[in-house]
């Protein structure tokens, strides 16, 4: 159901960028489940080039059950532009769950003003796509922008609206990257660094996911494709326990 999302994204990210591939720890780039209705496949990707120290995809084709595609990109360090998050899920074609958004670093007004208020107008043009949803497992205040697409729909706004407001944002992102100015001052980088480390490790806690990839992978795979690749920068709860 996501897979022209998937293509159109590659076919703009390897046009716009020079593209190097990032490793995927072993094990964790594909896999095949036999458990449930229809046999689950997840497959990963993961790429770098000077604009951007990490992108990853994932998609998740289960058939009829389930289609999920998921991505996040992380600028370079050097540029303190928001994350660009995607999350699409459908489950059996009636439950469709969709997330977009420009995914800020710092909350601050000047920040706000800088990135997220230039998203308000192609947000303004998706009513129907901005849903006034609560959060179950995230503070809305906290790495999402007060422009995201969130929305339960139905499969034909998935291919019609949902793909062109996709094709906008990612237009509004690309434009965005390449205007930003690269900063200079270390402690400026070091906390931009640290920002993406803190939203690696608020979201590996958080992440409802963990459970879908437990229930077709197994509770030690998800885990490790949860810390190893999703989120890398964070710590285990566990280990962060230890350490102390």
């Amino acid at each position: 159901m996501y897979k022209p999302f998937l293509e159109y994204l590659e076919q703009e990210l390897f046009k716009r960028f020079d593209l190097q591939k990032r490793s995927i720890p072993e094990g964790l780039e594909s896999r095949v489940s036999e458990r449930g209705k229809n046999p689950a496949t997840i497959r990963s990707w993961c790429y770098q080039c000077p604009q951007l120290r990490k992108i990853r995809y994932t998609y998740i084709d289960a058939g009829e059950s389930a289609q999920i595609f998921n991505s996040v990109i992380y600028p370079s360090n050097q540029y303190d532009v928001p994350l660009l998050g995607i999350d699409f899920l459908s489950f059996g074609k009636v439950k469709n769950l969709i997330v977009l958004d420009f995914q800020p670093l710092f909350q601050d007004a000047e920040y706000q003003h800088k990135y997220i208020d230039q998203l308000k107008v192609l947000h303004d043009n998706y009513p129907d796509l901005a849903q006034d949803l609560g959060m179950k497992f995230y503070d809305a205040n906290q790495y999402f922008s007060k422009y995201l697409l969130f929305a339960k729909t139905d499969p034909e706004t998935v291919a019609t609206r949902l793909f062109a407001a996709y094709k906008e944002y990612l237009t509004l992102y690309w434009r965005m990257l390449e205007r930003a100015e690269p900063l200079t001052e270390p402690e400026d980088i070091q906390r931009v660094v640290q920002a993406q480390k803190d939203y690696d490790q608020y979201s590996a806690e958080r992440d409802p996911a963990s459970g879908l990839f437990s229930s077709y992978f197994g509770h030690e795979w998800s885990e490790r494709f949860l810390y190893e690749f999703l989120f890398e920068d964070a710590v285990p709860l566990a280990a962060s326990t230890n350490k102390r």
